[in-house]
């Protein structure tokens, strides 16, 4: 390798005598891995919490509108009847 440093040569070094002692069937995700699935799964459960409680204060009953009654027609929102599409 043309003008390479004494330093960079000897980092070079001791990363290949790493590369070399990792076993690639045994390898895992480590103490980071478990870090980041730990917080993403936090993040996820707050978020359902919050969900629920919103979920909560949704009111799922429709009040009747008095306008439409008549059936065939639709209020829209000027609040004219307007014929049903259909």
């Amino acid at each position: 390798m043309p003008d390479m440093s004494a330093s960079a040569s000897l980092a070079m070094t001791h990363l290949a005598t790493l590369a070399q002692e990792v076993d690639e069937d045994k390898v895992t995700p480590g103490v980071l891995g478990f870090i980041v699935f730990a917080a993403m799964a936090l993040a996820v459960w707050v978020l359902m919490k919050s969900m629920s409680k919103h979920m909560g204060k949704v009111d799922f009953k429709e009040n009747p509108d008095e306008g439409a009654s008549e059936e065939g027609t639709t209020t829209g929102a000027s609040g004219k009847a307007s014929p049903a599409k259909g």
